[in-house]
């Protein structure tokens, strides 16, 4: 984000309703110098664990951006250096710094996309209300109906989790 832009109400994505969240998508987009969002699907954080997932898709994310970044901040206390970029951790930085806040409401509105998606193969989940949060409702339809390939499954919800079979 330029430094000389302001937006009014950037903030952390977590203090904001979904309906400012997507307010602010646009203007986040439109004044941005450069901005890219990524994913890694859930066999990989299985596989590689949540942390280095995160950190897998935001060097994923810079690797899309149209102008390397100068500096990378990033939100949490967790980094592996990315080419010869230097790099600074704040916890909670997306509180403190609005490119922080900016990238986290962009990863939650695009996520939220994503979960909006699933729920239309596998509507039972209600992804588009919980958004995959294990709400009580998520894990009665996961009691209920099994996991799908869309669930983690090194998430443990309950002792004796159920399997999808294909």
């Amino acid at each position: 984000m330029p430094i000389d832009i302001k937006i009014p109400l950037l903030n952390d994505s977590k203090k904001l309703t979904e309906k400012q969240r997507y307010q602010l998508r646009p203007l986040i987009e439109k004044s941005a110098i450069t901005f890219a969002v990524a994913h890694v699907f859930q066999e990989e954080i299985d596989e590689i664990n949540i942390l280095r997932a995160s950190i897998k898709a935001m060097h994923l994310a810079i690797k899309k951006l149209k102008k390397e970044p100068q500096h990378i901040v990033v939100d949490g206390n967790k980094f592996c250096a990315f080419k010869n970029i230097p790099h600074t951790c704040f916890v909670k930085g997306d509180g403190k710094f609005q490119n922080i806040a900016a990238a986290s409401i962009l990863a939650k509105t695009y996520r939220d996309d994503y979960m909006k998606k699933i729920n239309s193969e596998f509507p039972r989940y209600q992804w588009d209300k919980n958004k995959g949060y294990p709400t009580i409702s998520h894990r009665n339809a996961i009691k209920k109906n099994g996991i799908t390939l869309h669930h983690r499954t090194s998430f443990k919800l309950f002792p004796n989790q159920l399997k999808f079979n294909l």
